[in-house]
């Protein structure tokens, strides 16, 4: 049967300013990407994130980023290897802590924002960030871009590579997402996309922006937690793969 987990980027509020709804969409994802304080996140914030996920049964993850507050993690940053493991490494361990707490552990680890997007191709960063992920833990998997060289730098080190599609973003005919910064690079149709997301995880193809149809690996889709209508999207995806009679279950 085929079986694909269901991720959303959650804990991205700060103090009194929240973002997205997270007990909701902990309802229907499988897998939570929580930020770690870098790009978003307090950590009483992240705690009481990783109490509801643990109530619920549902994986966490660390959520990494450039040190980038004020940005959200959307913007790049030209940081040293040595400097960029090292904040993956901090960042991992303080959400292991406020995980372990909550009576649960940080099953895989993520980048976030420009991070994401930059480790596609930049392969000193990539593998910096499977450098901090290694020394940390071998063991916990990393969830990315397929044919990344992130991916290539992980698997040299003997990490899992999860690969990852994007429910509510377009793709270049390339296979890598549309900038945030160009026009439909954000998707808000809740039966076009979950029309997408049945196309991707069933026939491994999606159609690019440019009306071209992309080839896309699926271990886990990604809806994003801080979009206009994320639990609606959300909701709709996992009941069109479950009518489908995919089984939404964690990859970890």
């Amino acid at each position: 049967m085929l079986s694909v987990d269901l991720n959303a980027d959650l804990g991205e509020g700060f103090g009194v300013w929240t973002l997205g709804d997270d007990d909701a969409m902990l309802e229907i994802v499988t897998s939570a990407n929580v930020a770690c304080g870098f790009h978003a996140g307090d950590p009483a914030g992240l705690a009481r994130v990783c109490r509801a996920a643990a109530d619920r049964g549902v994986r966490i993850g660390a959520q990494v980023s450039y040190r980038d507050l004020a940005g959200f993690g959307r913007r790049f940053i030209d940081v040293t290897p040595e400097d960029l493991a090292a904040d993956v490494m901090y960042q991992i361990g303080a959400l292991s802590a406020l995980a372990t707490a909550a009576g649960s552990a940080v099953s895989y680890v993520k980048s976030h924002g420009a991070l994401y997007n930059t480790i596609v191709t930049n392969r000193s960063q990539g593998r910096a960030v499977a450098a901090a992920v290694h020394a940390v833990d071998s063991r916990l998997p990393v969830l990315g871009l397929p044919g990344s060289a992130f991916f290539a730098e992980a698997r040299d080190m003997g990490l899992q590579t999860v690969a990852e599609a994007f429910a509510d973003r377009a793709y270049r005919p390339d296979g890598q997402l549309v900038s945030r910064g160009e026009t439909g690079a954000v998707l808000h149709d809740v039966d076009e996309i979950a029309e997408r997301v049945i196309s991707m995880v069933t026939a491994g193809r999606v159609t690019a922006i440019d009306g071209s149809t992309v080839d896309v690996s699926v271990d886990s889709v990604c809806v994003h937690g801080d979009s206009p209508g994320a639990v609606q999207i959300a909701t709709a995806v996992r009941d069109r793969l479950t009518a489908e009679g995919v089984t939404l279950a964690p990859f970890s």
